[in-house]
């Protein structure tokens, strides 16, 4: 390894430290379930005494001790925050004149992308570029478009878009673009691309999203951290969620960025230098993350099989393997990414992700050499799944066992029950509420201890005043208790799914479209129905378990309305202009965000013509791409383009298929020959009329030279 690797002094040091606090947490969150196992146990009318109420003890410790997990979390990020931030994290073993002081190394900027909206997307790399450039360290860095995407009319635009870009910012040589010609594993996949052509260019990497935007001074701030601490392998920023219209995206946005505070702090105290990578918003070291990280294919059947879909929490436990360090420093800021607009987006990224953290389970125990840490972060991340059918399970035996008690006589010697003696069910309706409550302290605690966090450190205006803050977690708790069965039925939907290898399709994401009652009935129906026939069984079978099936069964049963009125942008902009979901860069100025903003909303003047036809006929467009292209005309592909080309010069594009114009839109030869054939057409064809409606637009535009 590296000989300048932090001193082993200093790793051992924070190692006992993290080693402390994960004890801490351990016994708080064992020695919690523990007891509320016990009043279960007590409250059961037979006290465990049968299969049934054992296999609910069961479900129910587990799933206690992953929600005792995120309160004990928070309450660490509290005391954290109240002792003025951890002395341990690497931002504060730095003085910031130090860091001023520290020289730059080269660092590329990745942006991979697959199908998502061109102008949108590059306009928030113009936002990050110009930012860098305010900063002064401009020449540090270099920026990588890397494209997956596989229609042709998409990528066509994306390389023009590029083109445009490089020329407006004068960053020709600084800013770089590739297509893979053949999609293999994913965005590692892409990553991995660019690596083996470009890897040994910069000594760092920071990877965006189409999403992500970072401010100059933070991306320089990173740099600068790595230059100084060479024992740390990834440096991980939590990115605050912004740009939320919506209500949906504003209700997540608020809790992102209200909550993550705490739950942050919390987390990067507990993992210190065996944090998780996130895939993006981070800067990673290339050289051992080049030597170390490489994703081989799962050996197992089915689902543990192929290729890792989710990459980032694998790369950084192979990181740490390598005695690398990957931290989560909460107190960088300047990090941000956007939300899915409506319910049906999140649960549509949620469907890869169920399975890409599914896979994490063959990693997680059968990859050797892994840090107990990380190894701890992919179960954290499986139970985020795992955790929605082990809760349906649990109220499928409960709903049982309230069956059982309602319509079956009482058993004095039950299944499972073993002894000379009856066993003598009872019931302690106080205990039960007891149980109720400190379940739901550990959910929504958290939440307000958030808000006294903001009194004591005196940040409740940046969220619209304490009265309106209060106002806006109320808000948020009572939406997130309508959206969580919701989420239960589906994730447990995603998981069965994935367990079956079901095969998914990756797609870019929605941006903008708000959701139509017709599709929200459609997705949302056979939870609806569930929810409907559950409480129409509870309600035969006894009041009580009907009023307790409520607070799940309802919202299912509201589940496509609440997805409709979530999707609507109105509703989001209505509460903005009451102050409510407030966040803090919707109140002061920053100039990153306001040029993403500005940028994204200048209108693009629209073209009567397909990007594809454009390339085809602009002579500008055709030339560009053509010095993109390569020479594929050899053997027999050679004839096999030349009767593509033919065809699309007599009837048109739409005669190829996806496959087909792709390979001619790579062909330097075809686009040559294309061009020159669609201005000899005849006005009646396909490309004379579509050459009539380019006229017209350069007419309009007062454009030159564009044939």
């Amino acid at each position: 390894m590296d000989n300048t690797l932090t001193a082993g002094s200093e790793k051992h040091r924070w190692r006992l430290v993290a080693n402390i606090r994960r004890a801490v947490l351990m016994l708080f969150v064992f020695g919690q379930t523990t007891v509320a196992s016990y009043y279960l146990l007590w409250v059961l009318p037979y006290h465990g005494g049968t299969l049934l109420e054992l296999g609910m003890l069961a479900l129910f410790a587990i799933l206690y001790a992953w929600i005792a997990v995120g309160f004990w979390t928070a309450v660490f990020g509290f005391l954290i925050r109240l002792m003025g931030g951890d002395r341990h994290s690497i931002l504060k073993r730095h003085k910031e004149a130090e860091l001023l002081k520290t020289p730059l190394a080269k660092t590329a900027v990745l942006l991979p992308i697959y199908h998502e909206p061109v102008h949108w997307t590059l306009s928030g790399l113009k936002a990050v570029y110009r930012d860098i450039e305010r900063t002064g360290q401009i020449e540090h860095f270099e920026f990588y478009i890397l494209s997956d995407s596989r229609d042709p009319d998409v990528w066509l635009e994306e390389q023009v878009a590029w083109n445009q870009l490089a020329k407006e910012l004068g960053g020709e040589g600084r800013i770089f673009y590739r297509r893979r010609p053949v999609n293999l594993n994913y965005k590692s996949g892409n990553v991995a691309d660019f690596l083996r052509r470009w890897g040994k260019r910069c000594k760092y990497m920071v990877v965006l999203d189409a999403d992500s935007l970072m401010t100059g001074s933070t991306i320089v701030r990173m740099v600068r951290l790595m230059e100084r601490e060479p024992g740390v392998g990834i440096l991980q920023t939590n990115p605050n969620i912004i740009n939320g219209h919506s209500l949906f995206a504003r209700v997540q946005q608020f809790a992102n960025r209200f909550y993550s505070t705490l739950f942050a702090s919390g987390l990067a105290a507990i993992q210190m230098g065996d944090a998780a990578f996130w895939g993006h918003n981070a800067i990673l070291r290339i050289e051992p993350f080049m030597k170390h990280c490489g994703l081989r294919k799962l050996p197992g059947i089915g689902i543990f099989g192929g290729p890792i879909m989710s990459h980032d929490f694998v790369e950084a436990a192979y990181m740490g393997r390598a005695g690398y360090e990957v931290w989560l420093e909460p107190g960088l800021g300047g990090s941000f990414e956007e939300s899915p607009p409506t319910l049906a987006d999140e649960l549509a990224r949620d469907s890869r992700w169920a399975k890409g953290n599914l896979q994490h389970l063959w990693v997680m125990l059968r990859e050797p050499g892994l840090r107990f840490a990380h190894r701890m972060a992919f179960l954290n991340g499986i139970m985020a799944y795992v955790a929605s059918p082990l809760w349906l399970g649990f109220l499928i035996l409960t709903t049982i066992a309230a069956a059982d008690m309602t319509l079956s006589p009482i058993e004095y010697f039950p299944e499972g029950h073993q002894g000379l003696f009856p066993l003598w069910p009872e019931w302690r309706p106080e205990w039960a509420l007891g149980l109720a409550l400190s379940t739901l302290a550990l959910l929504f605690f958290p939440k307000f201890l958030a808000i006294l966090d903001a009194v004591i450190h005196r940040f409740t205006k940046e969220f619209g005043g304490l009265f309106r803050l209060f106002c806006s977690v109320m808000l948020e708790i009572v939406i997130s208790v309508l959206l969580a069965p919701v989420r239960m039925w589906a994730h447990s939907r995603y998981v069965v799914s994935a367990l079956l290898n079901v095969s998914l399709q990756w797609a870019g994401q929605n941006r903008t479209e708000e959701t139509s009652w017709k599709e929200a009935f459609i997705t949302q129906l056979p939870g609806m129905l569930l929810g409907g026939g559950w409480s129409a069984f509870a309600w035969s079978l006894d009041t009580m378990f009907f009023l307790w099936s409520l607070p799940v069964a309802l919202p299912l049963i509201l589940a496509a309305p609440t997805a409709v009125y979530l999707s609507r942008n109105s509703l989001g902009e209505a509460l903005r202009k009451c102050r409510l979901l407030l966040i803090p860069e919707e109140i002061r100025a920053m100039p990153l965000l306001e040029d993403a903003v500005a940028f994204r909303s200048r209108a693009v003047t629209g073209s009567p013509l397909t990007p594809l036809e454009q390339a085809v006929l602009r002579l500008d467009h055709n030339c560009l791409h053509q010095a993109l292209a390569w020479d594929h005309r050899l053997g027999s592909r050679e004839v096999e383009l030349k009767s593509c080309v033919a065809r699309c010069l007599g009837e048109g594009p739409n005669a190829l298929s996806r496959a087909e114009m792709s390979q001619v839109a790579r062909d330097r030869q075809s686009l040559k020959a294309l061009h020159e054939g669609a201005w000899r057409a005849s006005p009646a064809s396909y490309w004379g009329r579509a050459i009539g409606r380019l006229n017209t637009q350069a007419k309009s535009s007062g454009e030159r030279n564009i044939v």
